[in-house]
């Protein structure tokens, strides 16, 4: 096992060094500079727009504001909390300076995913088949790429999600709640919490998924802004606990990002790379820029204006990358607890990283309880982003296939979820990452041959115009 998970790490580290950093830090400065630099320029009007939008009277299955939510909370999952963990303690503090710039590129390619998924959608009243394989076939001509981001899309909803989201939650409860080892068939000793919990979410991801988007549209619009909220103010509580430290953290941020020595401490010279991969790998992972997902998304919407929901994307990309990254690095750094699993991980042990890390922070401030805090708002972050993903995946096989196997793919999809949360969190995140890796080239590419479409619709204002006269290039 620890052959085919080092394997796994060093195909993602391929794939990620140089060719997807490339693809989504070149492709997001061209889009930014193609669509005006439209999350500065369009920012207040993508606030107002968030507080206010309204449906339209358009065909689709959730109001405009249950789309924002459920792209919110399916791209706010355990990847801000584990996800920013793992990317400071691997790629050393640094990387979080390279989560702050691919944010900002990645709100502009995260506006074009939400503009071409609402306009190449498509619609019959509740029933809407939307996402970046529509865009490809009928906005970009070439049902080849459509067909292979649909294959990529689908095989990694169902082989990185219910992995990767139950794997944090379970790491997290593990972290509060007095845990044992069982003994399973095949798998050996595995936590019994983990267990447990992998075990509960797949009934609730279940009870939730198999209602369809109707169903995923209400639970994101009540538990969103509820994990928001109250991870923002743990916190901003352990900000202020430790803001003495908060000047010589930023520094450090900003002075590891360029540094010529990696975290470990064993590769001299690569640091800046080192920063940089897992900055824009757990940045995507966070954020969901470039995987395509904000087209299936945003695409289920009651309205007939592409700009509003690209506006919405906006504001979507910039509270997952300013906020909710943003706080779960700076507290583990602030409160010491990643340079202390730094240091293990050089003398040779294994320190906190994942959500445990994050636990380990807001203990630090409110002992017992900040462990709670983020055990609630990682299941919550997890929950929501499944069931999301759930629809994502489920979107991608139904364009590949037709409806007739939906069904069969949500059950299989709970069923994975109690393995994820046992397995490896190292071997779950490499794993992860080569396989989002793999949507992101398809998607890419439609992005930047249909740039000119979006780039009218970031330039149109008003609230009264349809699509109509806006075709692709």
């Amino acid at each position: 096992m620890p052959l085919l998970s080092d394997l796994i790490q060093r195909a993602a580290d391929r794939l990620f060094m140089p060719w997807v950093l490339l693809v989504l830090m070149g492709g997001g400065l061209y889009l930014t500079l193609r669509l005006r630099v439209v999350q500065v320029r369009r920012f207040r009007e993508a606030l107002r727009v968030m507080l206010t939008a309204r449906p339209r009277g358009a065909d689709g299955p959730l109001t405009p504001f249950q789309a924002f939510m459920t792209a919110l909370g399916a791209s706010i999952g355990t990847g801000n909390i584990a996800g920013v963990a793992t990317a400071i303690i691997s790629g050393g503090p640094g990387a979080l300076f390279w989560i702050w710039c691919y944010g900002f590129f990645a709100t502009a390619i995260k506006f074009c995913e939400a503009v071409l998924g609402l306009r190449f959608r498509v619609a019959r009243g509740d029933q809407v088949q939307s996402g970046p394989m529509y865009y490809l076939r009928d906005g970009l001509k070439s049902p080849a790429l459509a067909w292979l981001y649909a294959a990529a899309a689908c095989l990694g909803a169902l082989t990185t999600t219910p992995f990767s989201q139950p794997n944090s939650i379970g790491v997290a409860l593990s972290h509060v709640l007095p845990t044992g080892a069982v003994v399973l068939p095949w798998l050996g000793a595995v936590s019994r919490t983990s267990l447990y919990v992998g075990l509960a979410v797949g009934v609730l991801t279940w009870a939730v998924i198999i209602g369809g988007i109707k169903v995923i549209g209400r639970a994101a619009e009540k538990l969103a802004p509820l994990k928001v909220g109250l991870y923002l103010a743990g916190g901003l509580i352990v900000l202020v606990t430790y803001a003495a430290a908060l000047p010589s953290v930023l520094a450090l941020v900003f002075r590891e990002a360029f540094s010529l020595h990696a975290a470990g401490g064993t590769a001299a010279g690569l640091g800046v790379m080192m920063a940089m991969r897992y900055g824009v790998a757990r940045g995507v992972y966070a954020n969901e820029a470039g995987y395509g997902t904000a087209a299936v998304a945003y695409g289920t919407a009651q309205s007939d204006r592409p700009e509003q929901q690209g506006l919405h994307a906006v504001m979507e990309t910039f509270i997952v990358s300013c906020v909710t990254s943003s706080i779960s690095a700076l507290t583990i750094l602030v409160s010491g607890v990643a340079q202390q699993s730094i240091a293990v991980i050089r003398a040779g042990g294994e320190g906190l990283t994942s959500t445990a890390a994050v636990a380990g922070a807001f203990n630090t401030a409110m002992p017992t309880v900040g462990g709670w805090i983020v055990a609630f708002c990682a299941f919550l972050f997890g929950y929501t982003t499944l069931i999301g993903w759930a629809f994502y995946g489920e979107q991608a096989l139904e364009y590949l296939v037709g409806p007739r196997a939906t069904r069969v793919y949500r059950w299989i999809y709970c069923l994975l979820i109690p393995f994820g949360a046992i397995a490896k969190p190292t071997a779950v995140w490499a794993w992860g990452d080569m396989m989002n890796a793999l949507q992101v080239f398809p998607n890419m590419i439609g992005l930047l041959g249909l740039a000119g479409l979006a780039a009218k619709y970031a330039t149109r204002r008003g609230g009264a115009e349809s699509s109509a006269g806006l075709e692709a290039p």
